[in-house]
């Protein structure tokens, strides 16, 4: 009896029942295209990147695997509040570009964006228009929109004698 090694494990004869990807995984005909932890995690900001930076950078001696997920998250949104408001800043000003400017004017006007960045400078940026109270001229009883509102007016004599 002659015994040909198709049936054995390694052997060089393929059929087209056997599976090539290895014990333990299904034969599928498409292969699986690989998908970014940023695809996954539907954000624009490179999560990979993000990982590596928080290994290099000596935070902690080991990252988490959603640390860098979380973290792309939100300077994502930060990114996209900040960009908002500078597009609204420029439109404001009838520009069609945003510039430094314009990124000032949307941080420092946000109450808590300019607490998150209160110390940060922001180059070409400028600074927030704005003139003391003390500077601007006195405002009178017509620009406030008031009525006279002290004691009436004296009558005079010669006003009451013409009423007799």
């Amino acid at each position: 009896m002659e015994m040909t090694n198709a049936h054995w494990p390694g052997s060089s004869e393929i059929s087209d029942e056997s599976s090539v990807a290895g014990i333990g995984k299904s034969v599928s005909t498409e292969t699986k295209k690989k998908r970014s932890r940023s695809a996954q995690a539907g954000l624009q900001f490179s999560v990979g990147r993000i990982h590596r930076y928080l290994r290099r950078g000596n935070y902690a001696p080991r990252v988490g695997a959603s640390a860098p997920v979380y973290l792309a998250a939100v300077i994502e949104y930060l990114v996209a509040e900040i960009v908002e408001l500078a597009g609204n800043a420029a439109e404001d000003n009838k520009k069609a570009r945003i510039v430094p400017r314009h990124l000032q004017l949307a941080v420092r006007n946000d109450e808590e964006l300019d607490k998150l960045f209160g110390n940060a400078t922001i180059a070409q940026g400028g600074v927030l228009p704005n003139i003391h109270e003390s500077l601007l001229p006195k405002k009178t009883m017509k620009d406030k929109g008031e009525k006279n509102t002290s004691r009436p007016r004296p009558v005079l004599r010669s006003e009451v004698v013409e009423a007799e």
